[in-house]
């Protein structure tokens, strides 16, 4: 967990203007250095999420489809019964983030580094940092105050209800089925849709996108009969479960089954559902990545995946939505007192829109 460091534009060291202080020996040519910052690769982004724009902030809505046609017998020259396409809506919360950085310079002439490119590529992996871990909180469904995941202000469980996540009052970022998939909110006619041969009822017996655990021995423990279920789930719904996402604590447990493959197999970077690129780089600088390969599935591990959870997921069709009002921007910023710095902003919103698409596999449950 990284804390913010409070810098020249504190109040300890903002100055009056005329008393010399270390808030006004600051670099002030460093406008060319902000050039390369203007955008960022943000691989969680890439591998979970479909991108949209919008021209507004605040609360936006989305449409999504639901299956909803089907080919009906015609006698021959008489035209069939018009169908219509079935839509949900989404209601996505946009929202602003950002890093001042200001920069000071201790020795004018003769530094062995840039500051300000030390300081922009801090900056620049603060955002990787954030973007990271909002996505992959938002996808299990861990609670967290300031990112507001999570739902009613708490974690997503085994046993919360498909009538409670399914409402943007209580799950801003949205969440997979719950528990009782067929019982939708007071007024709402529900997420659930048939598919195959699974008509309704035999997908709300099937149950939650959440499980508890079947592991006994720890908190990180993986059972392969989570594994099989989960495979199930997004399968009845017409998926195909492609990768396992894991935090570090399960890698053990992992490596220890006979099925797991320790080689990668490697993406069709081509087909733009497999997103191999950003998996094999998600949170580069600390070695994260796949790993290997489960069941036809790959196995990615980061560090934000919240302990005790791990995810099985198709990316084929993406899970979330990120609907980005303005990408990341940076500015150069004068607040006065003889400071320059610069102002790293972006205003995007993270939702669940697949809610078939995922099952997340709760070994931390209360």
């Amino acid at each position: 967990m990284v804390t913010a460091k409070k810098g020249i534009l504190s109040s300890a060291s903002a100055g009056d203007g005329t008393t010399s202080t270390a808030a006004q020996r600051v670099i002030v040519d460093f406008k060319d250095a902000l050039v390369d910052y203007k955008t960022t690769s943000l691989p969680a982004i890439s591998l979970f999420c479909d991108t949209m724009q919008t021209e507004t902030g605040g609360d936006i809505d989305i449409t999504v489809s639901k299956p909803s046609m089907a080919m009906e017998e015609i006698d021959e020259g008489s035209t069939p019964a018009y169908q219509s396409t079935n839509m949900r809506n989404e209601r996505v919360s946009v929202r602003e983030w950002g890093i001042a950085v200001g920069v000071t310079r201790r020795m004018i002439e003769d530094s062995r580094f840039n500051e300000v490119e030390l300081a922009m590529n801090e900056a620049r992996r603060a955002v990787d940092r954030h973007i990271t871990k909002h996505v992959m909180y938002a996808l299990f469904g861990k609670y967290n105050a300031t990112l507001a995941t999570g739902a009613s202000s708490a974690d997503i469980e085994y046993d919360t209800t498909e009538a409670v996540v399914e409402l943007f009052t209580n799950a801003k970022h949205g969440s997979f089925f719950g528990a009782s998939p067929g019982t939708a909110a007071s007024g709402s006619e529900g997420r659930l849709a048939e598919y195959g041969d699974y008509d309704s009822t035999a997908l709300n017996t099937l149950g939650s996108h959440y499980l508890n655990s079947s592991a006994t021995v720890a908190t990180n423990d993986i059972a392969m009969k989570d594994l099989t279920a989960a495979m199930e789930l997004i399968s009845s719904k017409g998926g195909n479960a492609n990768l396992i996402c894991i935090n570090p604590g399960h890698v053990k447990n992992l490596l220890d089954m006979a099925d797991f493959t320790a080689t990668a197999t490697a993406f069709e970077t081509s087909r733009a559902g497999d997103a191999g690129t950003a998996a094999e780089s998600l949170s580069g600088p600390n070695g994260n990545g796949v790993i290997g390969n489960l069941f036809g599935m790959n196995v990615l591990v980061n560090a934000y995946v919240p302990q005790g959870r791990f995810g099985v997921f198709d990316t084929s069709v993406k899970p979330m939505t990120y609907v980005e009002r303005r990408g990341m921007t940076v500015e150069e910023a004068n607040p006065g007192f003889g400071i320059v710095g610069s102002y790293m902003s972006m205003r995007y919103g993270l939702k669940i829109v697949r809610p078939e698409n995922g099952v997340i596999v709760i070994g931390d449950a209360a």
